[in-house]
């Protein structure tokens, strides 16, 4: 008997001994989910790495910014506003990154120029922002705008799971992307990492040395302002296009427990962002798998998973400290 009629008796034998066959494995579905969180995770992650990362160059020069959480609602509500009135998402990202700027230069001038309590002063950029945000936001809570939009970037949005996950993003994803590589060769390859390096670790050395120490922390005070500014604006343009009072939800109290828990180290950041955007979004993932507990316990994992970093720091205080610049939230005088 030729092989394709042995073929065809035997799925006729099949189908006679079993009329419903049980169905296949749903794999394509369980892809599909995989796909779904970690580009999830990715866009949660996406406004704690670019404020981290406005951070970590502002820690590298010894200026310890605690202003974040106020700098991060006033470029959301700034760039929010911008684009309603002009209908152009570039101008709310440039007016969020501006507002972020001069937010800093007044904690610059209070922390380096008159070289107040940088703890203090940076506390009070965040309540004197967040109390600003949503006083000038008042009358546009509950509006939305269209945001950005996702682009799969050819080739490789084609690649399985990662694919889509990390190539079928918004131009802000890519943006953090690049903002990330810069700032990891900048620190690593060029002689301004370097200078910065060295201002953060002995800016008396460095002013020795002829470096200009306090214009060195002025513009890491300005990158951070601005990096802050555009994290808002990612949040209020792009992850949820609308503005609500205090949509950070904490997150600039997050980026600075991840730059301590990166060790001040880019890579790690990054892989610490996108971890803490994993337990802000798995409380979702639970209640969609079904699981069944309270709402808002399942909210709190993002905070827990930043109190249980900071605990395993706690063990081993001799390598944060060795990895901590040395003049770290201490002001500087020259000539004192």
């Amino acid at each position: 008997m030729p092989l394709f009629t042995t073929g065809f008796v035997f799925a006729g034998l099949y189908r006679q001994a079993c009329p419903n066959p049980p169905p296949r494995p749903a794999r394509s579905s369980d892809m599909d989910l995989l796909t779904n969180i970690l580009a999830a995770t990715v866009v949660a992650g996406t406004p704690l790495l670019l404020v981290a990362l406005g951070e970590l160059i502002c820690e590298r020069s010894g200026v310890l910014n605690l202003g974040q959480e106020g700098m991060m609602l006033m470029g959301a509500v700034a760039g929010f506003i911008a684009t309603l009135s002009t209908g152009s998402l570039a101008a709310g990202v440039v007016v969020a990154m501006l507002t972020g700027l001069a937010m800093s230069m007044l904690f610059a001038v209070m922390a380096v120029t008159l070289s107040a309590n940088q703890y203090a002063a940076g506390l009070a950029l965040t309540i004197f922002g967040t109390g600003l945000s949503a006083f000038v936001g008042a009358g546009f809570v509950g509006q939305s705008i269209e945001g950005f939009e996702k682009i799969a970037i050819p080739l490789l949005s084609d690649l399985p799971v990662l694919g889509r996950a990390l190539f079928t993003q918004d131009l802000l994803v890519y943006f953090s992307w690049l903002v990330f590589a810069g700032v990891a060769l900048f620190l690593r390859f060029s002689r301004g990492g370097l200078v910065l390096r060295a201002v953060g670790e002995s800016p008396g050395a460095a002013n020795a040395n002829g470096l200009r120490v306090l214009t060195v922390r002025y513009l890491a005070v300005a990158f951070g302002g601005a990096m802050a500014g555009l994290a808002g604006a990612y949040l209020s343009l792009a992850y949820t296009p609308m503005w609500t009072e205090n949509m950070t939800s904490g997150r600039g109290w997050i980026a600075l427990a991840l730059v301590v828990f990166a060790s001040w180290r880019p890579g790690r950041l990054l892989l610490g962002a996108y971890l803490f955007g994993a337990a802000s979004i798995l409380h979702l993932v639970l209640q969609g798998l079904g699981w069944r507990s309270p709402t808002e316990l399942l909210a709190m994992l993002p905070y827990v998973v930043t109190i249980l970093m900071l605990i395993l720091l706690s063990f081993d205080p001799v390598r944060t400290r060795l990895n901590t610049p040395l003049s770290l939230g201490q002001p500087y005088r020259p000539g004192h």
